[in-house]
């Protein structure tokens, strides 16, 4: 089994993505620190207003799936889903 890292970034295109992230944020984190497989989850701000750095660490290909395929159907899913991702994926 591989682990799966994804690291990058959630870029916001104004005032309002920024108020949905903030919104659904802890939801999130908490959703999916709380899945079988993840090592660990974090959503940062950065220096930049509009970006968030991503960091994701999963056990192996089948708990990133699972967590693809909960995401896409979350809350934070649909709210978050014309906000743009800039992700590189290892291990998957």
């Amino acid at each position: 089994m591989t682990d799966v890292y994804l690291s990058g970034q959630l870029v916001c295109r104004n005032t309002n993505d920024i108020a949905i992230v903030v919104q659904h944020l802890d939801e999130h984190v908490m959703l999916t620190r709380a899945e079988a497989g993840c090592v660990s989850f974090t959503v940062t701000p950065t220096r930049e207003p509009l970006v968030w750095q991503v960091d994701e660490h999963f056990s192996d290909a089948a708990a990133f799936k699972f967590h693809q395929e909960r995401v896409a159907g979350s809350t934070w899913g649909r709210a978050t889903a014309g906000i743009e991702r800039r992700y590189t994926i290892n291990g998957f």
